[in-house]
Order: C-alpha cells, then structure tokens, then sequence
C-alpha cells in the first residue's frame, strides 16, 4: 500500500487542539505523513514531535495559514 498525507486542519477546532494532534499521530503509519494546518505556527509542538520520533517541515502558506508536514523518524 503506497504511504498516505493525512490532512489535520485545526484552525476551526473548539478549544486546545493538542489532543486532536496527538490521536492523529498515534493513529499514523510508520509510513504515512500527517499535514497539519493551523492559524500560527505551533512552536510548542515541535518538541512533543522530536521527543516521539516525528520530524517535521513547517510552512507559512499565508497570513494566518500555516502547514506543518509530519512524519516518522528515519
């Protein structure tokens, strides 16, 4: 089966997405990549994704758009 982007959009999510971000990791092949879209950059999160073995490109698509590109480790 060829590896899959899962898109997570949170920009319209009802209070802290962090929970909604953490299931879809869990639920993400070794594989597969997950795109996160949010309205600021989540700083925060990059050390939650580098301690669980994820890597990560962050990208500002526009003002208050921008799209972090997850994935395992290696």
């Amino acid at each position: 089966m060829p590896p899959t982007e899962r898109v997570l959009d949170v920009r319209e999510h009802d209070g802290e997405p962090f929970d909604t971000i953490t299931d879809a990791l869990d639920d993400l092949s070794d594989e597969d990549s997950l795109r996160l879209v949010n309205s600021f950059e989540p700083v925060p999160l990059y050390g939650v994704l580098e301690s669980r073995g994820f890597t990560h490109e962050t990208e500002q698509v526009g003002e208050d758009e921008w799209h972090v590109h997850i994935e395992h480790e290696g």
